[in-house]
């Protein structure tokens, strides 16, 4: 995992996390890594693990059965979903509406390029 600079290294941490929840890496209800092992792959310090687990234990997506481990609640899926639509649509949807507007595109220009996300896909199938 490549680490930015922008955004401090818990929160990039809980983000794969959350990522690999809704691409159904991780399973609602299963263990996840210990901080330990996890901070081993990732080569930073437990404490950056331990930070993230108890963030996202805070936000409901990680339960903690003490001496057993972190484990992915049963609501996790939904609950990181509804969050980044909100994000979305609150934050990264007027980047790309400003976007829209500067580059002067229209209905055309979207057909090209939703037709060529249908063909990349159709390609992936094969």
């Amino acid at each position: 995992m490549k680490f930015k600079s922008n955004k401090g290294i818990f929160l990039q941490i809980a983000d794969n996390l959350c990522n690999q929840i809704l691409e159904g890496k991780l399973l609602p209800g299963n263990r996840v890594l210990s901080v330990r092992d996890l901070a081993v792959e990732l080569e930073v310090n437990r404490n950056t693990v331990m930070r993230t687990y108890s963030y996202l234990e805070s936000q409901n997506i990680f339960i903690n059965k003490r001496g057993v481990g972190y484990f992915i609640s049963e609501s996790a899926p939904q609950y990181i979903q509804a969050h980044e639509k909100k994000t979305f649509f609150e934050e990264d949807m007027p980047e790309i509406i400003k976007k829209i507007k500067l580059l002067k595109l229209n209905s055309k220009d979207f057909e090209q390029i939703i037709t060529e996300i249908k063909n990349n896909d159709s390609n992936e199938n094969i």
